[in-house]
């Protein structure tokens, strides 16, 4: 291999264990053969694409990251596990950079075979023959619906030799899912790592932010940080909304003109090596939360606290929701944005007009991670190795009913809770939440610029 085209060197243990779970799981449940393609490139205009990123079920299994590849996993007395890749081929690497190979890939990912795409056609048919159950994922791609469903009438024309296609069929990614839900030793060090650099990033966004910049310039402070530090991409688009926008749960436009009395509100995050990050934070542009600002600020971090002090083993999905909501409609009551008891304002959901969206959502490998929330109509619990967002918020647009000083003030605050033994451990803990914090860090920059 020339040494300047390789790619970084990846430790394929994780990834290795995570097959041998998967085909464990297979054989107790009426073995068969898996297949799991990985995501299609995608054109963006004539023949330019957007930058490749794999599916995330895929490199789950595998940590390959190359496109036009497909995993097979074959269960019972003798296992196999087998690629599909793109051949090895040093014209295409002259334009396009570096290619496994199967060979290169089998030895060094740990496959005990591994084919040349182009073979995939041919063989399938082989690997559905006499296997009583497929595990794959139908429905999320139309083209490898058609690959599957070809190779299924392949093997049902030669039913009269004997052979005999699968019996049944069940969802591999419902499987993937449960466990993606709990995070290993190492996808706890990645996610570790990434909320560190997204913490860098609000910091670093904090002290650049000033009255007549752009959204657009503190969003490339974001993104600057993000890369500098070795992340490859943000984990999603970032939201980076002054004044009223805040108010606009998923405004990107990110154009308008920062004003000396506005608050920002940042939502960003990093992803690195295939794990996501997702930190909010928000904050004065001339460095000062005013009266109105600092309560409603103070009443969404309270409701933060409240949430995580939720989070524990044993507690159910929902539960870090119901204590945020609660303090937020009592919060709500005092500072006159709502009328009526606590208890008519929970009974009616007139919270909602401000805080209309959910406390938290499952994080991993995507930002809205997989894993389903609940489990036979019930919230399911929390168990150790569980990874997600405590957010809530507060988002007050101009109404003749609303005090003017409150006023297009939106809040958000939002850090990644790892959930432990003992309850939970955030991951962005580098960035500022508490007021008397934020306004240190961005007094100590102005002065820093002067």
């Amino acid at each position: 291999m020339n040494a300047l085209n390789e790619p970084l060197k990846l430790d394929t243990t994780p990834f290795r264990a995570r097959r041998e779970r998967l085909l464990a799981h297979m054989v107790a449940n009426g073995g068969g053969v898996a297949i799991l393609p990985t995501a299609p490139e995608r054109a963006r205009n004539r023949d330019t694409h957007y930058p490749y990123r794999h599916d995330s079920y895929f490199y789950y299994l595998t940590g390959f990251h190359e496109p036009e590849a497909v995993l097979v996993l074959v269960a019972g007395a003798t296992p196999k596990q087998i690629l599909f890749c793109r051949q090895k081929d040093e014209e295409r690497e002259i334009w396009d950079g570096f290619r496994y190979g199967p060979e290169a890939a089998a030895a060094l990912f740990g496959f005990d075979e591994a084919w040349t795409i182009g073979d995939l056609e041919r063989r399938l048919p082989d690997f559905l023959a006499n296997q009583p159950m497929l595990w794959c994922g139908l429905g999320y791609d139309n083209d490898w619906d058609g690959k599957v469903m070809s190779a299924l009438n392949t093997v049902r024309a030669n039913a009269r030799t004997g052979i005999t296609p699968p019996h049944s069929v069940r969802d591999l990614r419902a499987e993937l899912d449960e466990m993606r839900l709990i995070k290993d030793t190492s996808e706890i060090a990645l996610m570790r790592r990434a909320g560190q650099i997204s913490a860098e990033a609000h910091c670093r966004a904090m002290q650049q932010t000033r009255p007549g910049r752009h959204e657009y310039e503190i969003e490339a402070e974001l993104l600057r940080t993000f890369r500098a530090a070795g992340s490859q991409a943000p984990a999603y688009t970032s939201i980076v909304a002054g004044g009223g926008n805040a108010c606009v749960l998923h405004y990107i436009e990110n154009n308008c003109l920062l004003r000396d009395g506005d608050l920002l509100l940042i939502d960003a995050g990093c992803e690195l090596d295939g794990y996501a990050s997702d930190i909010t934070r928000t904050f004065p542009v001339n460095g000062h939360f005013s009266g109105p600002q600092r309560d409603v600020y103070a009443l969404v971090l309270a409701a933060q606290h409240a949430a995580r002090a939720a989070v524990r083993p044993g507690a159910h999905w929902n539960q870090p929701h119901e204590a945020a909501v609660a303090v937020l409609a009592r919060g709500m009551i005092d500072l006159g944005l709502l009328k009526g008891s606590f208890d008519e304002v929970m009974e009616k959901g007139d919270y909602r007009r401000f805080y209309m969206h959910r406390t938290g959502h499952w994080l991993g490998m995507d930002v809205h991670d997989a894993g389903e929330y609940k489990l036979g109509g019930e919230w399911r619990p929390l168990l150790p190795g569980m990874v997600l967002t405590i957010e809530p918020g507060c988002y007050i647009r101009p109404a003749a009913d609303v005090p003017e000083a409150f006023w297009n003030i939106g809040i958000r605050i939002e850090d990644d809770a790892l959930v432990t033994e003992n309850g939970c451990d955030y991951l962005t803990d580098g960035v500022p939440r508490e007021i008397d914090d934020i306004e240190a860090l961005m007094r100590d920059a102005a002065h820093a610029a002067t």
